[in-house]
């Protein structure tokens, strides 16, 4: 039964900052040794810490890995790796692939290749049609993470714009629904009016303005007010405006059937950004305004939002081309999205603490994921060791997605990810990726 010790690390959880060590025996935590208490039977290795902080691994719910069927730009085993670079410990990937996973089926393929492929721990959504919505009674809660639900048209084109169908979705299941809400009619008027002016396609910097704040308010007004007509348990993701936070409360998360999601992309970025990354930010929903991304990060702290996560979503560059109507939308964020948020953190955007509240402790706690998420004893050891005043610059040669670009490219960060740890095995090592391992199926307590 091998034995690691962490030890003199700043141990980051609960809200709390205590310097300790941390024994991991096999998969789990064992001991939680705080100062200098000493561990209570011999170690067969010692880490030494010393400057680092240990956090609980990121919980990503919310990444396009693009395998099965769009594996030229991504696939799970260079996202997993990319993933346990950046801190991330266990993800959820979405289902707009090729062939979608809107069959239980598609689900099963599904499942098969990410307990071949990917290195950390793992679930994924089923995806809801106009009609697929008769199949969720055969889902089995404790493996599928949820159900997503596109109430815009975006990658994959899984749109599902009937009122019918949308009322049997929010009444048809207990699990979590995860929405991307935009207003399609909205997206389509202002599409047509800004074509109008421009042809057939429009100039990037109007890509906030065709998928617009009224656009995103609409759909997620809806959402909400079904998931209230329903009781449904509904989580908004990657919300981009400070209108759409007024559809949410702050209360504490346990009492939520309503939660909300931010992007790193939309706590980082804003559309001046568009003038020096052009399509490389381009998402859907759209990078907006200066003031909306202020309202996201301090509704992170308020409470209003209660998860950060990726949107990970990787293209080629030569599919990131063009103006508005014709780049791809989506970025790759996985491999730095601990880094950038802990970079916020030294700029008073939040504190440390909070996120990890916000990117380990609330993912488990939403998705209602036993024994991950938190340092606690008899816990699956998710560990990332991060290290604070270790310069470092984003190049292409470091970027472990498929793809090979980021729009963080020549940033410099002072946080580096030295050490990831899945259920205890050291996956990520400075650099080094251990590419035999392979992570656990993430199990659901509901």
């Amino acid at each position: 039964m091998k034995r690691t010790l962490i030890q003199n690390a700043v141990i980051v959880n609960e809200g709390r900052k205590v310097l300790g060590s941390v024994v991991i025996e096999n998969e789990k935590i064992a001991e939680i040794l705080v100062g200098e208490e000493k561990a209570t039977a011999p170690c067969d290795e010692v880490i030494d810490a010393s400057g680092c902080y240990l956090l609980p691994g990121a919980i990503d719910e919310h990444v396009h890995f693009r395998d099965p069927g769009l594996t030229h730009k991504a696939d799970i085993t260079t996202e997993s790796h990319a993933a346990a670079a950046g801190g991330v410990t266990s993800i959820m990937d979405m289902p707009n692939t090729n062939p979608q996973t809107t069959t239980l089926e598609a689900l099963e393929e599904k499942f098969t290749l990410l307990g071949e492929k990917s290195a950390v721990n793992y679930s994924c959504y089923f995806g809801a049609t106009n009609n697929n919505y008769t199949q969720f009674a055969q889902l089995d809660k404790h493996r599928v993470c949820g159900v997503k639900l596109f109430m815009g048209s975006s990658t994959g084109n899984m749109l599902v714009d009937r009122m019918a169908s949308l009322r049997n979705i929010f009444g048809g299941t207990d699990l979590l629904i995860a929405a991307h809400c935009e207003d399609q009619g909205i997206i389509k008027e202002n599409t047509d009016k800004y074509k109008k002016e421009y042809g057939d396609d429009v100039p990037l910097a109007l890509h906030p303005l065709l998928r617009s704040e009224e656009a995103c308010y609409r759909s997620s007004e809806l959402a909400v007010q079904l998931a209230r007509e329903t009781n449904a348990r509904l989580h908004i993701m990657h919300i981009s405006t400070a209108k759409e936070l007024s559809l949410f409360s702050n209360v504490p998360l346990a009492q939520k059937r309503i939660t909300a999601e931010a992007c790193v992309s939309h706590l980082l970025f804003t559309e001046e950004d568009y003038q020096t990354l052009g399509a490389r930010i381009k998402c859907n929903p759209a990078i907006k305004t200066a003031q909306d991304r202020k309202a996201l990060q301090e509704a992170v702290n308020s409470g209003l939002i209660d998860a950060i996560a990726t949107d990970h979503a990787p293209h080629l560059l030569s599919e990131k081309e063009g103006g508005a109507l014709k780049a791809m939308s989506g970025m790759p964020m996985i491999q730095f999205s601990l880094v950038s948020m802990l970079e916020l953190a030294d700029k008073g955007v939040f504190t440390i603490e909070k996120v990890v509240e916000k990117m380990a402790h609330a993912p488990a706690q939403m998705y209602e994921i036993p024994n991950r998420g938190f340092i606690r004893k008899g816990y699956q050891a998710d560990l990332v060791l991060v290290r604070p005043g270790s310069e470092w610059t984003v190049t292409t040669d470091c970027i472990l997605s498929k793809c090979k670009w980021s729009p963080l490219e020549g940033h410099t960060f002072d946080w580096k990810v030295e050490k990831t740890f899945v259920n205890g095995h050291l996956l990520y090592n400075n650099g080094e990726i251990d590419e035999t391992y392979r992570g656990q199926e993430l199990f659901f307590e509901r």
